[in-house]
């Protein structure tokens, strides 16, 4: 659970101006905004599948309920792959510029 930590879980170089600091953070915290938004479809879509169980009146709803339980399942892997992507990309452009350094010298 290392990668969906949220919060700051590496410090910036002295390199980075306060507005390119700032723009970042709106990034990550925007990255989170989306991740949340993913979770929150992704339950809709089970609760709206599990509601469609539910009705026995309606045997043809068994086959909605089925996609919808798909999708919750996809929209949440969707999610979190993303969020994991735009995470590790932030680290490597923005915050990796020591090591670089370190590796040219």
């Amino acid at each position: 659970m290392k990668l969906l930590r949220f919060g700051r879980d590496f410090e910036p170089d002295e390199k980075v101006i306060l507005r390119d600091y700032l723009a970042i953070e709106r990034t990550r915290l925007a990255n989170e905004r989306t991740l949340l938004s993913y979770i929150r479809s992704s339950l809709y879509l089970l609760l709206g599948g599990i509601g469609f169980f539910q009705l026995k009146g309606f045997p043809n709803f068994k086959y909605l309920a089925l996609l919808s339980l798909a999708f919750s399942v996809i929209f949440f892997v969707i999610g979190v792959y993303r969020f994991t992507l735009l995470k590790k990309s932030l680290k490597h452009l923005y915050y990796m510029s020591e090591e670089k350094d370190n590796q040219k010298d």
